[in-house]
């Protein structure tokens, strides 16, 4: 690991003010400082933003929910609010990562996780996101876990958030403070970003902005509900494919639908299609599999991740299934 400064913020003013181009604000730390180990982050200071008063779970506006940037993943998962109206968010947090990690790990800082791809932490070999210019070896290497939607020739890698999969799906606006003094609302929909020509940049956040919230819609999916996350292994492994459905019943047809896939692309995949299909039709299955197929339709799998697209079909028709069957 190489040298940094650290510094303690205890005020919003104290951390914006300290920003400079090579620093990185400081929260649960659980993925920013393993990336400093395995010299992939080089940050030469380190703001520590703990001590700022954006740990509150409160109730938003027009019957929503403000989750504090600053809220353990573990305290917000199991939050009696968020566990009774927003169980989708919860059930996938508590699929993410280890419990000590989630009692740790930020509510802001899972928003800004960055990708596992190997050629992104191996630093001998070529990666656009952590060296611009140096080319993607996951292109024509070893991509089996790699993207199949929204992808460009400069960078083939996903976004590995659980949480992140569910916001997408239930909908949701994140906060940010500026450097100037002002805030400002971001869409969790344009939060993230797709690779393009400059797969380094993660989010349309700009240098030095700190999230200081994330606001949820009012509660759409309290009783149909559904996160299925596909991996290698049970426990303690990222998403090979994951999703997240909700849908709203009313006598027997779908009023409303929040669908979102993770580990496809290189932020969580909005499935707009499906979502549009659904509304008006009845829960079941030949319409689970067409809203499936209307979205994998687009996929571009790589030379070694084909085997996502009958996955991710299979997935989302799953956790609709599993989502109508299923209630709070």
């Amino acid at each position: 690991m190489r040298p940094f400064t650290y510094t303690s913020a205890t005020t919003k003013e104290q951390a914006l003010q300290a920003f400079h181009p090579n620093a990185h604000y400081l929260g649960g730390g659980t993925n920013l400082v393993d990336l400093m180990k395995e010299d992939v982050e080089r940050p030469d200071q380190l703001i520590n933003i703990n001590n700022l008063s954006y740990s509150k779970i409160t109730a938003g506006a027009n019957g929503g929910l403000t989750l504090g940037a600053m809220a353990r993943n573990a305290e917000t998962a199991n939050h009696r609010d968020v566990r009774t109206n927003y169980p989708l968010l919860s059930m996938a947090m508590l699929s993410a990562a280890t419990a000590q990690i989630r009692n740790m790990a930020s509510n802001g800082g899972n928003l800004l996780q960055r990708t596992r791809c190997p050629y992104f932490f191996e630093t001998s070999m070529p990666c656009n996101k952590r060296e611009p210019g140096s080319g993607c070896g996951a292109k024509n290497g070893m991509n089996a876990v790699h993207a199949i939607f929204g992808y460009s020739d400069k960078c083939v890698a996903v976004h590995p958030s659980d949480m992140c999969v569910a916001l997408a799906a239930i909908g949701a606006t994140v906060e940010v403070q500026q450097p100037g003094g002002s805030s400002r609302l971001i869409d969790f929909n344009d939060f993230h970003r797709l690779p393009g020509d400059q797969p380094e940049k993660d989010t349309t956040l700009q240098p030095g902005e700190l999230i200081t919230a994330i606001h949820l819609a009012p509660p759409s999916f309290a009783d149909h509900y559904y996160y299925l996350k596909i991996r290698e292994r049970s426990s303690y492994a990222f998403a090979l494919v994951s999703v997240a459905a909700g849908l709203q019943i009313n006598n027997g047809t779908i009023t409303k639908a929040g669908l979102a896939m993770g580990c496809v692309a290189h932020k969580p995949w909005k499935l707009i299609k499906a979502e549009a299909y659904l509304a008006g039709k009845q829960p079941t299955q030949a319409n689970f599999d067409a809203a499936a197929d209307l979205e994998m339709n687009d996929a571009k799998p790589l030379q070694e991740n084909k085997y996502k697209v009958e996955m991710g079909r299979n997935a989302i028709v799953r956790a609709l299934t599993q989502a109508f069957d299923r209630k709070a």
